[in-house]
């Protein structure tokens, strides 16, 4: 007879314990790692799924969307013969072969290939500084088409036989020049060149208040046009120093002088003069039809407006979004006069090496035609679609003051509107041309730009931007740095497109202050 006592028992069941259980978890750990693979493998399916159901939809979204902006373009166009006696130039024209050096007075040059104007009689714009995504924008099927066309070449270059009869007709082509230049261009720069006033009242589709219009009555008519410039300076006394602001794509000055102007400490308004602009075609600022709102045109009307009107010898700028190409730009221009550039999410995107058509991979880049995620949508619809988008001008901008009303009235006055203000008063006309000729039309630029500021020593550089934008993204940010070493880069967290300045003006006021300071010394 076998006798157990208490402490052996324990012994014997903690022995038979430890032997047993090793298996069980083993079992345990290998279903929990076969549980976890199988999750891998099922969040892959759905990211694949969801990648195809997306390309999927946008293929047919973007179609459909083809389809309507090209039914709008006559749609518009007779609204515009019945009402304005005639039709508004519009980029749906295939491009023409024009030759225009004697009427038109456009001298046109052909160089690697490409046409480009050169020099105008009697104004200082090149076409170098129109981007072509302005007249280049396919639609998918006929990118699809062009596709399937390559294959087709591809597939004939193989053939010696084909190959040889191809070299053949390429030689007899190239033997006659030609000059191909977008119609639409011509017609405007004609305009332009003629001195043609057409369009001395706003278009139909544009709001004709009084806001939105009131630059239309200068003091004297030979006054040149300037922008809208809303300053602060100190009461006492001069100011010591100068800065400009420049405020990004579909907005206005008020996005400075409702947020910052109000927190700047006593000794910064004693000490600088501030300049906030609307930018041309933008807010209380002149907005031409005949304008293309390049970028020599939007830096002439600042350095008018601002540098000449007001005597600025040297100053600071600070720009936010679209801004930052024109604070750049600026900056390029007059390298001894800027003392410092502060950037608020600069939309610089990093264009490959050998990439042929920067302009084109930076529109691809900011508006992907893609439904999902929404601010693609967004974008895809603003950059891709020349007559939706003025479907959606009218509607919103020509109504601005319902809208205002509404809003006032919905929220019982409790909420600010001054970033609709901004949002909401500018043309089609400025909105379209300035969104390609600055954002993608500078894309071949931006590097050399930046190249010029890092070799300017005496220019401090100063990058901020939120960890939460979805417009901009943040590595464009990283990519100035990465082109100017000393560039200092802030991201703030919880913070987007808007409330990296909304929000967090008393902060922001006061790290202004800082950088101009620490500039000076």
């Amino acid at each position: 007879m076998i006798t157990l006592t208490l402490s052996s028992y324990s012994s014997l069941a903690s022995s038979f314990v430890t032997i047993n259980t090793t298996p069980i978890l083993f079992f345990f750990l290998c279903v929990i790692c076969m549980q976890m693979d199988v999750m891998k493998r099922t969040r892959s399916v759905l990211k694949l799924s969801g990648r195809v159901l997306n390309d999927a939809v946008s293929f047919i979204v973007f179609c459909a969307l083809d389809l309507v902006d090209y039914m709008l373009c006559f749609l518009f166009k007779a609204i515009d013969m019945l009402i304005e006696a005639e039709w508004k130039p519009c980029y749906c024209s295939s491009s023409a072969k024009e030759a225009i050096t004697s009427s038109g007075k456009i001298l046109v040059s052909e160089q690697g290939g490409e046409s480009k104007i050169v020099s105008l009689s009697s104004t200082k714009l090149m076409l170098e500084d129109i981007s072509d995504t302005l007249y280049s924008r396919p639609s998918l099927v006929s990118e699809l088409s062009s596709f399937t066309l390559n294959e087709i070449k591809k597939f004939k270059l193989e053939d010696p036989i084909l190959q040889q009869q191809t070299t053949k007709r390429g030689t007899s082509r190239c033997s006659s020049s030609s000059f191909t230049v977008n119609t639409t261009i011509v017609e405007m720069l004609q305009g332009k060149i003629g001195r043609q006033e057409k369009h001395s009242i706003p278009r139909w589709s544009d709001c004709d208040c009084e806001l939105c219009t009131s630059w239309m009555s200068p003091s004297s008519p030979s006054t040149k046009p300037t922008l809208f410039v809303k300053t602060q300076g100190p009461t006492i006394g001069k100011a010591k120093e100068d800065v400009v602001f420049i405020h990004g794509f579909i907005s206005s000055s008020l996005f400075w002088t409702e947020t910052l102007f109000p927190n700047f400490s006593s000794k910064a308004r004693s000490s600088y003069r501030l300049f906030a602009v609307d930018l041309l075609g933008f807010g209380r600022s002149p907005k031409p039809n005949d304008s293309l709102y390049t970028l020599s045109e939007h830096l002439e009307m600042i350095e008018r407006s601002v540098l000449e009107a007001h005597n600025v010898k040297s100053f600071h700028i600070v720009a936010h979004s679209l801004g930052c190409i024109l604070a750049l730009a600026l900056s390029v221009k007059h390298p001894h006069s800027v003392k410092s550039l502060t950037f608020l999410a600069p939309p610089f995107y990093l264009v490959p090496k050998g990439e042929a058509q920067a302009t084109q991979y930076v529109m691809r880049k900011i508006a992907p035609r893609r439904v999902w995620p929404m601010i693609a949508l967004g974008a895809s619809l603003v950059c891709w679609y020349e007559h939706i988008t003025r479907v959606v001008c009218f509607l919103i901008c020509k109504n601005h003051r319902l809208w205002i009303f509404l809003t006032k009235l919905l929220t019982r006055n409790r909420v600010r509107t001054f970033l609709l203000e901004g949002f909401f008063c500018h043309t089609h006309n400025a909105a379209w041309h300035t969104l390609h000729n600055i954002i993608c039309g500078t894309a071949g630029k931006i590097g050399t730009y930046l190249d010029v500021i890092k070799g300017n020593l005496d220019i401090k550089v100063t990058i901020f931007h939120g960890k939460n934008d979805e417009v901009i993204p943040i590595e464009c940010s990283y990519e100035v740095q990465r082109r100017i070493p000393r560039a200092d880069v802030r991201v703030i967290d919880k913070k987007d497109h808007i409330t990296i300045v909304v929000g967090r003006q008393k902060a922001f006021a006061l790290e202004l202050e800082e950088i101009w300071s620490n500039s000076n010394n």
